[in-house]
């Protein structure tokens, strides 16, 4: 064995067990991190505008995150405590909620035997229960952990300030070290832009966008617990194929059942806008160069939820994605594409 292929061998090793080491030192606010460089991308557009105006990446870079301090961390100060109030309403209506009645009324023959009726009650009962305790468990343990969500809130905007101001060195040197040639480069480069805009703007943006167009219903016709049901109702559209009716339909069932039948219907018309908006919005904010088929960005966001939490629903997509394009690169026969073909009118 020669001396440069030892040399060679043994930088390898090492920097292999570094890597190791650094992700496990990184592990526990990795998420932050990655959740700074996807607000990065986000605000690029806007940072590009002011640092036109102010020539000054450093001031720039401030007013972005001061800017977004005041868009997100002031209105959960004073919004925090409705909903824990909301919370604990939405708990005890639903320790008190009877939904056999309502459907010994509409169903009568199905619901002519007591002992079947009782176990349907038993088990709606008990699962709104688990969902409304599992909530309840969530918000609890967002206050027990406070000291260290604001840690992490640090991490976010840290990494979000320095990646937006370097953002030109840091893609210059993930260009340097990585092992494709400059043709096979860009391509990566655009198809993965092409992909985050698709998966951050297609479906989280625009989700966010059905979900506030049905919170407007729920607070015009004065639903118990809007405020919490506004919240699902965002985190329900940012879900393809379910959409804002995940939240909407069973809040005008519940409302029907309850006697409310003009705000039952009221909610009906918002969900289907809510739901119908998606086919306006969406050609206006989408990039049609790359989109991954629906299935998948359904299944990424399952799976992302399950492993990584509430940011599983924006890393699950882009995860698959990658995986993708990067699958792409190295086929050595045309084959059909995974991502959708951009369209030519």
């Amino acid at each position: 064995m020669d001396d440069a292929f030892f040399r060679k061998v043994t930088t390898t090793i090492v920097l292999a067990v570094l890597i190791v080491l650094s992700f496990f030192l990184l592990r526990p606010i990795l998420l932050s991190i990655i959740m700074g460089f996807i607000l990065t991308f986000i605000f690029s557009p806007i940072y590009n505008q002011i640092l036109r105006l102010t020539k000054s990446k450093t001031f720039s870079s401030i007013l972005i995150c001061v800017l977004l301090i005041a868009l997100i961390i002031v209105p959960l100060w004073f919004l925090t405590p409705l909903i824990i109030d909301e919370s604990i309403k939405l708990f005890v209506a639903s320790q008190q909620l009877d939904v056999v009645t309502p459907l010994k009324t509409i169903f009568p023959s199905l619901f002519a035997s007591e002992v079947f009726s009782e176990q349907v009650g038993i088990a709606i009962q008990s699962f709104v229960t688990k969902m409304t305790s599992s909530l309840m468990t969530y918000l609890s343990d967002l206050l027990l952990d406070f000291p260290t969500i604001i840690l992490h809130i640090l991490i976010v905007f840290f990494t979000l300030f320095y990646t937006l101001k370097d953002k030109e060195e840091i893609i210059s040197y993930i260009k340097s070290i990585l092992p494709f040639p400059k043709d096979i480069e860009k391509k990566l480069f655009d198809s993965t832009k092409n992909i985050t805009f698709s998966v951050l703007y297609g479906y989280i943006i625009i989700g966010t966008l059905q979900g506030i167009i049905l919170g407007i219903g729920l607070f015009i016709f004065q639903v118990p617990s809007a405020f919490i049901l506004f919240l699902l109702a965002i985190v329900a559209g940012i879900l393809p194929i379910l959409g804002p009716s995940l939240i909407g339909i069973p809040t005008a069932i519940f409302l029907m059942m309850d006697g409310n039948i003009v705000a039952a219907f009221g909610i009906l018309i918002f969900t289907i806008a809510a739901s119908l908006s998606d086919y306006f919005i969406r050609p206006t904010l989408v990039s049609k160069k790359a989109k991954l088929p629906t299935a998948l960005i359904l299944v990424g966001m399952i799976g992302g939820f399950l492993m990584f939490g509430i940011l599983g629903f924006i890393l699950g997509p882009l995860i698959i994605a990658y995986m993708i394009i990067i699958l792409e690169l190295y086929k050595t026969k045309k084959a059909p594409s995974a991502l959708a073909p951009e369209k030519t009118e």
